[in-house]
């Protein structure tokens, strides 16, 4: 995928940015990138739009095209990710109860996803409760869960893990 363009997100977890090409965002991330070059079109600036929402408690499903590279059974991973409720929270071992000789498979499926609080890959936790994984680091994963348990009313407002 030849990412054209680019927007970059302020957010109070640090800055985010995406990329997209002419039909869908390809890369949400939290690593700096080199934009050089790289200007914003409507998806990236939808993307952005929405990104701002959701930090401000205004949205809970994001409605813009997504679209990154992957194995058919990452694609499976990603798409199964994007089915996990805002705010509510699922162990590698029950969201791999289908295939559960396929838990490590998954796991890394998930640790591959370029499109991140998109696809939720931050709502999936240790099976015993406990953060685990997350290539944003775990700080933004528990950032991130008690923002949407907050803006949902769901739960305590504070995490324990």
């Amino acid at each position: 995928m030849d990412q054209k363009y680019c927007s970059v997100v302020k957010s109070p977890i640090g800055d985010i940015t995406i990329l997209a090409d002419d039909v869908a965002v390809n890369v949400i991330t939290f690593s700096e990138r080199e934009i050089d070059g790289l200007e914003e079109n409507e998806i990236s600036k939808t993307a952005a739009k929405q990104l701002r929402a959701y930090f401000d408690g205004q949205l809970q499903e994001f409605t813009f095209p997504i679209n990154q590279t992957g194995t058919d059974f990452q694609q499976e991973v990603w798409h199964n990710l994007s089915k996990i409720p805002y705010a509510e929270t699922i162990s590698y071992a029950k969201f791999s109860a289908q295939q559960p000789l396929a838990i490590r498979a998954i796991a890394a499926a998930n640790g591959k996803n370029n499109i991140a609080i998109v696809v939720p890959c931050h709502r999936v936790i240790g099976s015993d409760g406990k953060l685990v994984g997350y290539a944003g680091g775990l700080w933004r994963k528990k950032w991130l869960l008690q923002h949407e348990r907050e803006v949902a009313q769901k739960g305590q407002t504070e995490l324990k893990f």
